[in-house]
């Protein structure tokens, strides 16, 4: 074991660089605060993700001044989504057909490898002091409340970060979401396998969401005939992944009647990547010094494709309430940060409950299948719902007795 260097002094300490952090970090630091920012990762790197962001998502990414430099690198315009039945039923959403307008009439996918290097430099960019290949080991403490961490750094030396606020935006195995207190799962409990993969046959402009007895896959161009390809499984079936994962994962997809035959083993491109399970959230949000940010957070399930979005808005609402809280010296009381609790619940609430009626509406494919099926004879509707997973049409327009009623009978 390495030695111990000398503290680091901050007024924010922000653990994990991905979206969530990464924006967290860039709207405190032009603020004018002292940032230092930590991931064990080193940029750019790969990470299991539907690799999909809504018109909404790309709207904040435009705050961040991001897009022209994802646009220059390949990003793909995505138009909507397309959700095949476990019983051959299917709807089309398209963005630009949904009320209220977008930000732009389409979404945008690319790899995370491209978007988190390029959040990542932005942080560099508005003033943070970025670490990469630095691990947190554990958190400080000064009179009961967060007060840093002690890192690891890439030459295996310890050492301390002091810090005002701590900051969690390190995903869903979140350490300090775990030093906070108790992490909650529930039902339905899933596994992704991630990979990706060149030359899917008959995809479009839209992605798409094949849901089955099994699970349900996503198919979403990310590049130049580079698809993104994930099949989510309940976490008791991705037990038989163990040892053969590649395997696992193009067997299980050609139990899908939309998929089969479309995706080629021989052109994977890069490694399957597995994460999970999800359905996780943690206990307390807040603390004396110390909130979590993105997955660390919360995370149910990737269908609806908000991971992204949630990062970042999530991002600015932490960056909102760390500035008022910051504005008092000393440490950051947990009074002062519980204002972010709030934000989250009238920000988010709409989309958790929507998350959940898909998520458990998959346990019942044929009840499924039936609402999907009426969806598409309803082009207006289906629109609509592909607007409120895409971000920018609120939750009410589905969750409400008219479109209920309309879906299911």
């Amino acid at each position: 074991m390495g030695g111990v260097l000398s503290a680091t002094d901050a007024d924010v300490l922000i653990a994990g660089a991905g979206p969530a952090g990464s924006a967290t970090a860039v709207h405190l630091a032009q603020a004018g605060w002292r940032v230092v920012l930590v991931d064990r990762a080193e940029f750019p790197r790969d990470k299991p993700c539907s690799e999909y962001m809504s018109p909404e998502a790309v709207r904040l990414l435009d705050r961040l001044g991001v897009v022209p430099d994802l646009e220059a690198a390949g990003a793909v315009a995505l138009e909507g989504t397309t959700v095949i039945g476990a019983r051959g039923s299917r709807l089309t959403g398209l963005f630009r057909e949904a009320e209220p307008q977008p930000f732009r009439p389409a979404g945008l996918s690319l790899p995370r490898r491209i978007l988190d290097a390029r959040l990542v430099r932005a942080a560099r960019e508005a003033g943070a002091d970025v670490r990469e290949r630095t691990r947190l080991e554990a958190l400080l403490h000064d009179g009961g409340a967060v007060a840093g961490a002690m890192v690891r750094g890439p030459d295996g030396r310890h050492y301390p970060i002091r810090a005002r606020l701590t900051i969690g935006a390190d995903g869903l195995g979140s350490l300090v979401a775990r030093r906070l207190g108790r992490r909650h799962s529930s039902v339905p409990r899933r596994v992704a396998f991630v990979a990706h993969v060149r030359g899917v046959a008959g995809m479009g402009s839209t992605a798409e969401m094949h849901v089955g007895d099994a699970g349900y896959v996503g198919l979403n161009r990310i590049g130049a005939d580079l698809y993104n390809v994930a099949l989510v499984v309940p976490q008791a079936s991705a037990a038989a992944a163990r040892g053969a994962v590649t395997r696992f994962f193009f067997s299980m997809l050609e139990g899908f009647p939309g998929v089969r035959g479309r995706v080629d083993p021989s052109r994977l491109e890069r490694e399957v990547l597995v994460t999970g399970p999800f359905a996780s959230r943690a206990g307390r949000v807040t603390a004396g010094g110390a909130l979590l940010v993105g997955d660390a957070a919360d995370f149910f399930d990737p269908f609806t494709g908000q991971g992204i979005y949630s990062a970042l808005r999530g991002a600015e609402m932490a960056a909102l309430t760390a500035c008022g809280a910051l504005e008092r010296s000393g440490i950051a009381s947990a009074e002062a940060l519980a204002p972010y609790r709030q934000l989250r619940r009238r920000a988010f609430a709409g989309k958790w409950a929507v998350e959940r009626l898909i998520g458990y509406g998959m346990h019942l494919p044929s009840l499924f299948d039936r609402a999907v099926g009426r969806l598409g004879r309803h082009p207006d509707m289906a629109h609509t719902l592909i607007g409120v997973t895409g971000d920018f049409v609120p939750a009410s327009r589905v969750l409400n007795p008219r479109f209920l009623t309309r879906m299911m009978l």
